[in-house]
């Protein structure tokens, strides 16, 4: 239940368990709300705050009076507005509600000679080992969009992004006095970048600032606002005072009035030493070269579909036309943008066989949370709010059961037979335990173990019999496109990952963008957004999942360049050549590391599962071992231990030409060797190259102690010499 309070007014309601406040506020103001914070405290209630980064240059931080949980958005630290989106949000939080923290955290431990080295920590919070009992079910997230607002912020560091707050300020206080000689109320005394004014007629002002091309918001009836930023000009400040019909003031005026931060902020050497454009180059290109990424050799990760993202479609994400539009311009500016969304929209739902479709969720699992609440709305308006069991099986990830629990279902597992299938018995067991609560099924199809599943129309068919629907998760739709509808065989609604299938970059984590689709029955329950009436369906039964209409618009038009140029042949020769690439790999490695699941002729899906764990209990050789030997070979780990614990999972995608599938082929089989020298006692594991790679250019040129040579540890096989 949520309850509009007015901080001004210290007003509380002591029946919450939390409060979330804006600094500054919606409308601009910044105003002192320390006392009014420890009056929450002493209530007992959580504290949040949704604040400004670049404000917080010069506004006290929240954390010095007791806030809990600061949140916001990093967009404005270098990244374009692109139609709303992709950026990075974050969450800040007080040491002891860390654990309590979605999404991946890293931290700082050492690596097996002493150096220091970063790692995933804190892991047992998260949905891949949690679960339904996960603090999130977020998984992809805003990698790229966080690292291009920190390299904003180690650019400028502390004193040149306090010096454009100040700017920014001086600039906002300019406008206020305009406004004020103009005749107009300006609302706060103290703020930041925005200035909120009262009007008579808030329609005209706007109308007035449009024929200087300036877009203002419409607060109310009787307000608008001014927002200001680090791009403001002279000749957008003169444009401003054109508007308000009054001269334009530029006096260098006193901007101390809200600077109330003593504390020092963004302290590390990194936030104080690349200043200028070759520091910062090469700081950046450091940065790279401790990564494997796609542009060096195949990412083999399993269920991940790292494919390529091809130049000619990441270029419109860079035009000013695109990336310059805000998600609420008025819709006279955006027709170019809904000409993209719409095409977008009809070539999904006419490669799934679906009938609706919303591309507001930023990622997968907001696509799953999305698609679940559709379940849960259309059980509820048949007043069947009791149906709120979610079938699952055992293999499926963990984001699944995690979506589920936050959309208010109830989880079953189901069990997988020893083939990876389904068990259809259990499912029936299942099902009849559960016959009057059931909400529905999620399934991923090929399933996660890397099959087609023959059955999946048939368990489609015991879901809906049961009162059911049926959700199939698009997480693996990169061996369907072109060949199989999930709208067509059973389905009521899946999630895609743009990410994955249609050639957005995600790596290291995002951006992504899950859009949802789904049959004609579910899609008055699609997202909805209150301040956009046309991007979802007109009842507003099912709100917002993102904070703008249209989700991670500004990478949007990627997967639009994707389709546009590969055509429905294209689309299928794509999926063809990745399901023929993940079997010419099986059937090359199935000897030397049996393949675990294989469909009914031998074969499977686009990616792979390698058997590992009778090598471990022979020789004591892991899966870890085998994905750091990988990197001396110059290949990205595969995907450890997932879906099966002790077993690695391959997909090659369609993007991998034959020479690097074989040189990855090559690897593959020179570490079953070294294995081999492991098993007939020649050396002990921890002996081996395996246990002790990576091996550096430090460990090289360093005493040689080993019972392998140097050149078996860096170039095991020829190849490696011109890699």
């Amino acid at each position: 239940k949520i309850k509009l309070v007015n901080v001004n007014n210290s007003e509380i309601d002591e029946t919450a368990f939390g409060i979330l406040i804006s600094y500054p506020s919606s409308s601009g103001q910044v105003r002192n709300i320390k006392d009014y914070v420890a009056k929450c405290k002493h209530n007992g209630l959580v504290v949040i705050t949704a604040t400004d980064l670049l404000a917080l240059t010069l506004i006290q931080e929240p954390g010095s009076f007791g806030v809990d949980i600061a949140i916001g958005s990093a967009q404005r630290f270098g990244v374009p507005l692109g139609f709303g989106g992709p950026h990075a949000g974050f969450i800040a939080v007080t040491e002891d509600l860390s654990r309590s923290l979605p999404g991946r955290l890293i931290g700082v431990s050492v690596d097996s000679t002493g150096r220091a080295a970063y790692r995933l920590a804190l892991q047992t919070r998260e949905q891949h080992i949690r679960r339904g009992k996960a603090t999130s079910n977020i998984c992809t997230a805003q990698v790229l969009l966080a690292v291009i607002s920190a390299s904003y912020a180690a650019y400028h560091g502390p004193l040149r992004l306090q010096a454009i707050a100040t700017r920014i300020h001086k600039q906002a206080k300019s406008v206020a006095i305009m406004a004020s000689n103009a005749g107009f109320d300006v609302k706060h005394e103290k703020f930041f970048d925005t200035v909120c004014i009262s009007v008579g007629n808030p329609d005209q002002v706007i109308e007035d600032f449009l024929k200087n091309d300036l877009n203002i918001r419409k607060i109310s009836d009787s307000e608008v606002s001014i927002s200001l930023d680090e791009t403001t000009n002279t000749d957008v400040m003169q444009r401003i005072a054109n508007s308000l019909n009054t001269n334009l003031i530029l006096e260098d005026v006193d901007a101390a009035d809200i600077q109330t931060r003593s504390s020092k902020f963004l302290t590390h050497i990194h936030f104080n030493k690349y200043h200028n454009e070759t520091a910062m180059l090469r700081w950046l290109r450091s940065l790279s070269d401790k990564d494997i990424a796609l542009d060096r050799s195949m990412i083999p990760l399993g269920s991940c579909t790292m494919k390529l993202n091809a130049a000619a479609e990441m270029e419109p994400v860079t035009w000013p036309n695109l990336a310059g539009v805000h998600p609420f311009a008025p819709t006279t500016q955006s027709q170019g943008w809904k000409m993209i969304i719409n095409q977008l929209q009809d070539w999904l739902c006419e490669i799934t066989g679906y009938d609706a479709i919303s591309l507001q969720p930023n990622a997968g699992s907001q696509g799953e949370f999305a698609g679940l609440l559709a379940i849960r709305g259309y059980h509820l308006e048949r007043g069947e709010g009791h149906r709120n069991v979610c079938l699952i099986p055992s293999s499926a990830h963990g984001t699944n059961a995690a979506s589920a629990v936050m959309a208010g279902m109830v989880v079953e597992v189901v069990e997988c037979t020893d083939n990876g299938d389904v068990d259809l018995n259990d499912l029936k067991n299942k099902i009849a335990a559960n016959k009057e609560s059931l909400a529905g099924v999620m399934v991923t199809y090929p399933s996660t173990h890397g099959v087609f599943e023959e059955e999946i129309s048939q368990l489609c068919e015991l879901i809906h019999n049961a009162g059911g629907q049926v959700y199939v998760d698009g997480a693996n739709l990169n061996a369907l496109v072109a060949v199989a509808k999930p709208g067509k065989f059973g389905a009521d609604v899946s999630h895609l990952n743009l990410h994955k299938t249609f050639c957005i970059p995600h790596g290291g984590g995002g951006p992504g963008v899950g859009p949802v689709a789904v049959k004609k029955h579910l899609e008055k329950f699609l997202p909805t957004h209150p301040l956009n009436m046309e991007c979802g369906p007109t009842d507003q039964i099912v709100g917002p999942v993102s904070g703008a209409p249209y989700g991670s618009a500004g990478i949007l038009p990627i997967s639009w360049m994707y389709i546009k140029m590969m055509g429905a042949n294209g689309l299928f020769d794509a999926t063809a050549t990745a399901i023929l690439s993940a079997n010419y790999i099986a059937k090359k490695l199935d000897k030397h590391f049996p393949i675990l699941y294989k469909g009914k002729n031998g074969t499977i899906a686009h990616e792979c599962i390698l058997e590992i764990r009778e090598i471990t209990k022979t020789t004591g050789v892991t899966v870890d071992d085998i994905a750091k030997r990988l990197m001396d070979y110059g290949f990205h780990a595969p995907t450890m231990s997932f879906p099966v614990a002790g077993t690695l999972m391959i997909e090659p995608t369609e993007s991998e030409d034959l020479t690097e599938i074989d040189r990855f082929i090559a690897a593959m089989l020179s570490i079953r060797r070294e294995i081999s020298e492991i098993e007939k006692g020649n050396i002990t594991v921890e002996e081996s190259a395996l246990r002790h790679s990576p091996h550096t250019a430090e460990d090289i040129a360093g005493e040689w102690d080993r019972k392998y040579s140097r050149q078996e540890a860096v170039f095991p096989v020829s190849s490696l010499r011109n890699h």
